[in-house]
């Protein structure tokens, strides 16, 4: 047999496995050249690179990915760190929504996600040790708190990183992607102010957060700018529970508060049971602004007035800027700051005093 009948018979011979061998030898190549065709064409001539992609998809050759990696250094796989229980990840609509969009950036190339939470009892060190160790290219962090030290940790070891959100620490190079918190929550309290209610309190987020800090902030500078005295502050941990805890200690100690902004739509769903269940109405007796958009209703099918997070665009927008810090590491990448729009419901609308 000769060679021209050997490669014929190799590319119809339906082997499960075809070897790197099998593929030099369809494509007519020596091994090294495949080697370094299906490891990015460096070196290779476009006519040996024509024949080694004929070969791939005659022989169906998948690359070993172990090998691979030898090669080229990289693992094929991003993590996406959630440093939350995974009760709560798996309850929040804004969690399903990263997740989403991480995916979506990385749909057309050959990455796949790796989803790192937090367990019971846990601190960062076990979720840093796997970073560290080589099992991903790169990481998305999502979520975390000011103990965590996330960015100055991350900062040093050289793995490509962005976070969703600002990171506490800002002067370790890590890119990261947020809404304009301040401004989000300095627009609530005009909202509110502009509908006539002048005794306003807040459900905060936990105050180990930048996102829930800069949202006190600004609706802080908008209860001021607005004329008005501020109103008390509780802080709670984003979820339905935390925000009706949170919103009994708000009425304990104001209970003439006539306007409420929760720093997240799960906590504003909290902050409407308790004010129905001391009797009153939303948003007759109490106005309540939200914060997500996650197009929530409430019970009676009350739309939430709330302030946009568009969270799938802001992850794929993270997972396409990992991408390109993998690619390229010498890269400075810019943080990407979306502009906070307050989008008005039933839970404000209509009754202005």
């Amino acid at each position: 047999m000769n060679e021209k009948s050997r490669r014929s018979g190799l590319l119809h011979a339906g082997r499960p496995s075809p070897t790197l061998e099998d593929l030099a030898t369809a494509a007519g190549v020596s091994r090294s050249t495949a080697s370094r065709a299906i490891n990015g064409g460096l070196k290779v001539s476009p006519e040996a690179q024509a024949a080694v992609d004929a070969a791939i998809v005659a022989l169906g050759y998948t690359p070993n990915r172990a090998a691979r990696s030898l090669v080229t250094r990289r693992t094929g796989s991003i993590a996406l760190v959630i440093p939350e229980p995974d009760a709560r990840v798996m309850m929040d609509p804004f969690f399903a929504a990263v997740i989403t969009g991480v995916n979506e950036a990385l749909r057309g190339t050959d990455m796949q996600l790796v989803l790192l939470m937090s367990r019971a009892g846990d601190d960062s060190a076990r979720t840093m040790r796997y970073l560290r160790g080589g099992h991903v290219d790169g990481a998305i962090v999502v979520s975390f708190h000011e103990a965590d030290d996330w960015a100055e940790t991350l900062g040093t070891t050289g793995l490509p990183t962005v976070f969703i959100g600002r990171p506490w620490a800002t002067g370790f190079g890590v890119p990261y992607v947020d809404l304009d918190n301040f401004e989000g929550g300095r627009l609530a309290a005009r909202h509110l102010a502009g509908a006539g209610r002048t005794r306003l309190g807040t459900v905060a987020g936990p105050a180990d957060m930048t996102a829930a800090v800069d949202r006190l902030e600004g609706w802080m500078q908008g209860i001021r700018e607005a004329g008005l005295q501020p109103g008390p502050v509780v802080h709670g941990d984003f979820t339905t529970a935390g925000g009706a805890d949170a919103a009994r200690t708000l009425f304990s100690e104001a209970p003439e508060l006539d306007g409420v902004f929760a720093a997240s739509d799960l906590m504003a769903l909290g902050v409407i049971d308790t004010v129905r269940g001391r009797g009153h109405k939303v948003p007759e007796d109490v106005a309540v602004v939200g914060f997500d958009n996650h197009s929530l209703l409430a019970a009676n099918g009350l739309g939430l007035t709330t302030v946009t997070q568009p969270m799938v665009d802001m992850a794929v927008t993270a997972g396409q800027l990992l991408i390109r810090a993998i690619e390229n590491p010498e890269e400075q990448l810019e943080p990407v700051i979306y502009p906070a729009e307050l989008v008005v419901r039933g839970s404000t609308a209509g009754h202005s005093r």
